[in-house]
């Protein structure tokens, strides 16, 4: 007899085995506990088999038909169901650890230690915002190019052009460790070159004027607020590093009897070791700072806590403090002046270059330039440290 739903639901459990036909091998086993299971008994190249197909009421009555209906197509067609229901689940279980999500955050986790851990934040932040809800899902060798393009197009429409090419350099990234490790075939991210609206360059404000940069140094040996600021906002024109390089320095990579500052690979953008040259006028401001600061690890430790550098906003603030707008002034400013002025002065772009610690084009090598031209760097920041005295002084 065929089964009827009012039928399935009266079963109750009696301690043992139950087994109900409803006709073509498809039958309801009751377990001694009552639990409803649906099972197809067949034969397959001569051998009896028998497909589990779920739980009642889950599977429901006509689920069940229909499941018994494609199992038989499927033998027809010399398909062990079987098998068939093996093959799609491993295909299922390969593509969620194939997802590009998975993929992504396993490419993210190599790269984690050579990032500055903000830079890897922002970037996993990034990701799980704007890519994983539409394509975190999908296996990585299945996305196409226009689908990538419709995500990235998202990131547009808000306004975050720059964020959106980033995202795309990123990806880019995503796919190509995905073909090393033999998930996809290739990179689409190279099949949406021009597809984003340009990035508008914006350079970061910068004082560049002899005059002006003379009045500026003033306004900062008079700057009133925290001594520490003040030390940090003295020490930048000299050195000119990276705000972040700055902000977290520490006296453990200062040797102030050799004028020198070894920042560690870790903490640089490239990720290799960086000697700042210090001319006798920082470590004159380094050796008044030791009296205050010396005792801890940072040179500029936080006013809230000794175990922490001063926030990325407060040598900003400290300039808004002194009358400096952002369209005027920054302190990534004091960068763009040095390049500007020292190359203007006629010193060696590689002195000046290899000073900024800009990246390094062959890896290799790169791994030992950190000393390059470094007696002619310790002239030239000597030079520069007397020419910015002149300008506080004359002009």
């Amino acid at each position: 007899m065929t089964l009827t739903d009012a039928f399935l639901r009266g079963l109750k459990a009696t301690g043992k085995v139950q087994k109900h036909s409803d006709g073509g091998g498809l039958y309801m086993h009751v377990s001694p506990t009552g639990g409803k299971l649906w099972r197809l008994a067949y034969r397959f190249e001569g051998k009896q088999k028998t497909l589990s197909m779920g739980a009642y009421p889950t599977v429901s009555l006509a689920d069940a038909r229909a499941r018994r209906q494609e199992a038989k197509v499927q033998l027809v067609q010399g398909i062990d169901p079987c098998a068939h229901k093996k093959a799609v689940k491993t295909t299922v279980r390969v593509e969620a650890t194939n997802s590009f999500e998975v993929v992504a955050r396993e490419w993210h986790d190599k790269r984690q230690d050579s990032w500055e851990s903000n830079y890897g934040d922002k970037m996993l932040e990034r990701l799980e915002k704007d890519i994983f809800p539409s394509l975190g899902a999908k296996p990585v060798h299945e996305i196409t190019a226009p689908e990538l393009l419709e995500a990235l197009r998202r990131i547009e429409a808000r306004g975050a052009i720059e964020t959106a090419h980033r995202m795309l350099q990123a990806c880019g990234q995503v796919f190509r460790y995905a073909i090393a490790t033999g998930r996809a075939e290739r990179d689409i991210s190279a099949d949406l070159r021009g597809a984003l609206r340009p990035v508008k360059s914006t350079n970061l404000a910068s004082i560049k004027e002899p005059k002006a940069i003379g009045v500026l140094l003033r306004d900062i040996d008079a700057y009133g607020g925290n001594l520490i600021v003040r030390a940090a906002l003295r020490m930048a024109p000299y050195v000119f590093v990276r705000p972040g390089e700055l902000r977290k320095a520490e006296w453990a990579e200062f040797d102030l009897a050799g004028a020198e500052w070894r920042i560690p690979a870790a903490k640089m953008k490239m990720r290799q070791v960086h000697i700042v040259p210090l001319a006798r006028q920082v470590v004159g401001i380094l050796e008044d700072l030791q009296q205050y600061t010396g005792a801890g690890c940072f040179l500029f430790p936080s006013m809230r806590a000794n175990s922490a550098p001063i926030s990325d906003m407060t040598l900003l603030a400290g300039l808004r403090r002194l009358g400096y707008g952002k369209e005027e002034m920054t302190v990534h400013g004091f960068r763009s002046m040095a390049s500007t002025l020292l190359n203007e002065q006629g010193y060696n772009r590689d002195w000046i270059e290899r000073q900024l610690a800009h990246g390094e084009r062959n890896s290799i090598r790169a791994a030992y330039n950190y000393a390059e031209y470094l007696p002619e760097r310790r002239k030239m920041m000597q030079e520069w440290a007397d020419y910015l005295d002149q300008l506080r002084q004359f002009f």
